[in-house]
């Protein structure tokens, strides 16, 4: 992408600074009317149909020669998925865990790791962005995310894809409140978007996601669903977790990270 191009840090970076100066007197007060939530609401979701309007053209991440791969490759999130049934994978090489793909689909699919990979794969060296601040170059070789939906065969309703994961983010005895992140069909079948099993030319480390994440460049980090299991194709959110399409959303994220 241009540098001049009107990125969404750009934009959330210019909008901050002309609310800041014209409001921050009185910002706690306004923060809390009514009005005002409503018109951050629709400015959020107008730099969102902003942003997918300029990506119509499937635009790439940069993508880097191997020079610049960077010597370390730090972890996000979960380190150590505290799920008994992953531990038990973990220790037997992931040899017993397959991905479900369901949900508004034709084909429903269950694979191995061994029939994930015959699909199809791609390579790619890009830059993860993570919301904490640090970014990291590294090699990601993976099935593109396409093939796996084209060989399902998506609904019409079909909107949003889900990614279920293995890493529960707490002890409710349930089992529900497991790490789960979503993009929609536009990144959905983005070339560079993949289900990725290998970092640097050798298979996932558990703290990189093993054994299989999802790489999708042009978002920050907390959208790089590591651990996947599932593989669910929705019309909406409103029947998972709360409604607001990932772990964090829920927390207050934004959903549409994109950079």
């Amino acid at each position: 992408m241009s540098r001049l191009a009107p990125t969404r840090r750009r934009l959330i970076t210019a909008g901050a600074a002309a609310v800041g100066g014209l409001f921050l007197p009185g910002c706690d007060r306004l923060s809390r009317a009514p009005s005002f939530r409503t018109f951050l609401d629709s400015a959020e979701g107008l730099s969102y149909r902003a942003q997918r309007l300029l990506q119509l053209g499937q635009p790439l991440a940069r993508e880097f020669e191997p020079r610049f791969l960077s010597p370390t490759f730090r972890t996000n999130g979960t380190a150590l998925p505290a799920s008994p049934n992953y531990q038990v994978m973990a220790d037997q090489d992931f040899r017993g865990w397959t991905l479900r793909v369901d949900g508004q689909v034709m084909r429903p699919l269950n694979l191995s790791l061994d029939q994930l990979k015959a699909i199809k794969a791609r390579s790619q060296i890009t830059r993860h962005d993570c919301v904490e601040g640090w970014s990291a170059i590294g090699k990601w070789t993976g099935t593109p995310l396409s093939a796996v939906l084209e060989a399902a065969g998506l609904k019409p309703d079909a909107r949003y894809i889900v990614f279920h994961c293995a890493d529960a983010m707490s002890d409710q005895p349930d089992g529900t409140d497991f790490y789960y992140e979503s993009i929609d069909l536009i990144d959905a079948f983005h070339p560079q978007t993949m289900l990725a099993y290998a970092l640097n030319d050798k298979p996932l480390e558990i703290g990189h996601g093993a054994p299989v994440r999802l790489r999708v460049e042009r978002q920050l980090g907390y959208k790089h669903a590591k651990y996947v299991m599932r593989i669910e194709a929705v019309d909406s959110f409103a029947k998972i977790g709360m409604g607001k399409g990932g772990y964090w959303e829920d927390q207050g994220y934004e959903w549409y990270a994109g950079i």
